[in-house]
């Protein structure tokens, strides 16, 4: 072992993030008297906390289910959610003065409508539960040493009864996160289900979604991938000048990109009038010839679409906008029910991890004892948070993952 030890703790919180913050409270009010450190590489902890939800924190969700993540075992998910639940959740920020309020789609924001508030709040209750948080501290490595673990600090070690990693992945890398903890886990005994980002916008080939951009409408997008049944995810899409964005974008983008790591060939369309078939779409555009006939086909597909999508549509197609209904060839009328119902995404990329929300990937679930976060490679460790290969859908989920298994990892953590 390198360096010298110069301070001990029964538990150690690598990573004063969501879940870091929380299980070193939780551990802490577990065992007052005794002592929790904390310990963050940056200055200013928190900092993906005070971005979450454009700046506003969305903490949680109304309803969480296993079936809203993705990754490990549904099963463990289920485990750890139901160890600390979404009413639980809010008893708890209620308890450290943080009250929330229901918007829509069921996410729950701080009614201050400030993510400062919700990490003052969690910095405050460390305070009070007697937590020694320790700031530009960065840990260069974990490792194994007589019975316990050690943890590297620039020149010196701490050691430590019980060692917490929650430092989170590689997403938002301007917040300071930097993928250093999976190299800990790794050094531990654990391995690596390979990482890619989440909840991040897409980049499509072509030129078709540049002067659509700024435009957003509501769609439901198929992802098709060879072997496997199409995945279908409903929700706005945000056309930009390097492709799409929005909160069905952000949902799907992980699927695409797993299935580009694990080399599965994908496609990636969009209903852009979504509930409605080809055969329905094409009968409405029958139905708005009878009613009226001498009206203009892109005065009528405006009327269904934003009106900037419509004219794209019909240029792209080579379509002319002016024919008029009751000119409307049935050829044609087939060609544009179509293409408004199974829009080609020529996905090439995403916009990577400096804009992802969450990382995709991690230490493998069942490498974890679902009821502690005990690691099953290395006693004395847990894991908590997104080093997991966890990852939820936009809307609260991936924070109240973060609550969850911080809250069982610091029972496991503080437990004789």
């Amino acid at each position: 072992m390198n360096g010298i030890v110069v301070d001990t703790a029964d538990v150690i919180v690598v990573g004063a993030g969501a879940a870091g913050l929380t299980a070193a409270i939780f551990a802490a009010r577990r065992m007052p008297g005794r002592r929790v450190l904390a310990l963050d590489g940056a200055r200013r902890p928190g900092a993906k906390i005070l971005v979450a939800g454009g700046g506003r924190c969305n903490v949680t969700h109304r309803r969480v289910r296993p079936e809203d993540f993705a990754g490990g075992s549904r099963h463990v998910i289920r485990r750890v959610l139901e160890a600390f639940t979404v009413e639980q959740t809010v008893a708890f920020f209620r308890d450290i003065g943080v009250r929330l309020h229901e918007e829509e789609d069921g996410k729950l924001f701080p009614d201050s409508n400030s993510a400062r508030t919700v990490l003052d709040a969690l910095l405050s209750a460390a305070g009070r539960a007697g937590v020694d948080l320790r700031t530009g501290q960065r840990v260069t490595a974990v490792s194994r040493q007589d019975g316990g673990l050690v943890v590297h600090i620039g020149a010196g070690c701490l050691r430590a009864r019980r060692l917490v990693l929650a430092t989170g992945g590689l997403s938002l890398p301007r917040t300071g996160s930097d993928g250093a903890g999976y190299g800990m886990a790794v050094s531990l005994g654990h391995s690596l289900v390979p990482t890619t980002p989440a909840l991040v916008p897409l980049v499509l080939e072509g030129d078709f979604h540049r002067r659509l951009s700024g435009v957003a409408h509501q769609v439901e997008l198929t992802l098709a991938a060879a072997g496997r049944k199409p995945l279908r995810v409903a929700g706005s899409m945000l056309w930009t000048h390097f492709g799409v964005s929005g909160p069905a974008v952000l949902d799907i983008s992980r699927h695409w990109l797993r299935c580009r790591v694990e080399g599965i060939p994908a496609t990636l369309t969009a209903s852009l009038h979504p509930g409605v078939d080809a055969a329905a779409f094409e009968a409405g555009l029958l139905a708005a010839a009878g009613r009226r006939p001498r009206a203009g086909l892109r005065a009528v597909l405006s009327e269904r679409l934003p009106a900037s999508l419509a004219e794209a549509l019909l240029e792209r197609l080579g379509i002319d906008g002016g024919t008029v209904m009751s000119h409307l060839p049935r050829e044609v009328r087939r060609k544009l029910a179509g293409a408004v119902t199974a829009w080609p995404l020529p996905v090439i990329d995403s916009r990577g991890y400096a804009h992802a929300e969450v990382t995709a990937g991690g230490v493998p679930l069942e490498e974890v004892d679902p009821s502690t976060m005990a690691s099953r490679k290395c006693p004395g460790l847990f894991l908590a948070g997104e080093i997991l290969d966890v990852d939820g859908r936009i809307g609260g989920f991936n924070f109240q993952w973060a609550w969850s298994s911080a809250c069982v990892a610091a029972a496991g953590a503080a437990a004789d």
